[in-house]
């Protein structure tokens, strides 16, 4: 169930805040591991430590990289932190947070008198790789507009791995962030979506949300075993507090997979166990590329009960190319995934006429 060895750090690859990426020798070999300095300190070139190597043993999707347990020149290791909200509960690494809701935050009577989200739009993605160009849009539509991301613990824990998320703060296009449940690392700390939601429009003051996962979704290949199954949960919650949801369809046209081409299983389940309802933004697409998501559309009654909008999101490609980071999902570029990147855009072009 979990794979450990230990090994010798080699070089410091590069060092942001919370995050540090080295090669460590390991049984005469060089490999990359991540070292997360608010669990296990400051790492430097030489020290000791044990590594959790069991993703890159199941060649899963975590960039190649080991993650460091254990840094063995520390005899004691004391991170203090305020707060009294524990995160990765009941594990060797549990870590206290202060959340925004608890009794010691300043915000805590924040919680106590909110009355409603007053229809501020909140786009809800399923994949990581749909907050960068549904921000960038967005941002470039309404310079002065003001986002708020909240990161969800469907996928990464520590938002601070998240390359997308460190350029999308240093540029100024996202302006904070919330991590919710066992995710951390955000500006801001929450325990649930609820909370999160008021923390975005009442101490952040944003004009839009963003709801989505960090990087790595986990799915099954069965209908209900994945990760972002969680969007229902998340559009029945925006709405419960008096938000307006809008939700990115997951749209692909290159991925091998059959469930996956045209409107993804993933979205159409995400409908099905909805109980409410929010605006699906698809983007104008090539006339054998409609054809194909108007006949899904038309063969599942779920989408009914749905308000659909298309829109012309080309555009979207003119704000993503000029980024000094690439863009991708699923490894694959706009090129590759014009409809899914469009689909987002599609979401921040619809929010941007609520104003």
């Amino acid at each position: 169930m979990i794979s450990i060895n230990s090994g010798i750090v080699k070089k410091i690859i590069s060092k942001r805040n919370a995050i540090t990426f080295v090669e460590v020798e390991l049984e005469g070999e060089i490999t990359k591991a991540v070292n997360y300095d608010h669990i296990s300190g400051e790492i430097k070139v030489g020290d000791k430590v044990y590594i959790n190597e069991t993703a890159k043993k199941l060649n899963l999707g975590t960039g190649g990289y080991d993650f460091i347990l254990l840094n063995t020149r520390y005899h004691k290791l004391d991170l203090k932190g305020n707060g009294h909200i524990m995160k990765l509960r009941y594990t060797p690494v549990q870590i206290n947070v202060l959340s925004v809701e608890e009794q010691d935050s300043p915000y805590h009577e924040t919680f106590n008198n909110f009355k409603s989200l007053d229809g501020i739009p909140v786009i809800i993605g399923e994949l990581h790789s749909m907050v960068a160009p549904a921000s960038i849009v967005l941002k470039h539509l309404k310079t002065d507009i003001k986002i708020a991301y909240i990161m969800t613990d469907s996928a990464s824990i520590p938002i601070s791995f998240s390359n997308t998320v460190y350029y999308l703060k240093k540029e100024g296009i996202i302006n904070e962030t919330i991590t919710i449940g066992h995710a951390f690392g955000g500006d801001y700390e929450a325990v649930n979506i609820y909370t999160a939601l008021i923390c975005a429009k009442e101490i952040i003051k944003a004009d839009v949300i963003i709801v989505a996962m960090g990087p790595g979704i986990v799915g099954t290949g069965t209908k209900y075993g994945f990760t972002g199954i969680d969007q229902g949960y998340y559009i029945d919650a925006v709405n419960k507090l008096g938000g307006n949801p809008i939700l990115i369809p997951r749209i692909s046209f290159s991925d091998k997979r059959e469930r996956h081409m045209g409107i993804s299983h993933h979205t159409i389940t995400v409908l099905e166990v909805c109980n409410s309802n929010c605006t699906l933004t698809f983007p104008v697409m090539e006339k054998n590329m409609m054809e194909i998501v108007n006949k899904q559309i038309q063969n599942n009654p779920v989408f009914k009960k749905f308000n659909k909008v298309f829109i012309d999101a080309s555009i979207t490609n003119d704000y993503l190319k000029n980024c000094r980071i690439k863009i991708t999902t699923m490894g694959r570029d706009y090129s590759l995934e014009k409809e899914f990147f469009n689909a987002c855009g599609a979401a921040a072009i619809y929010c941007n006429t609520l104003f």
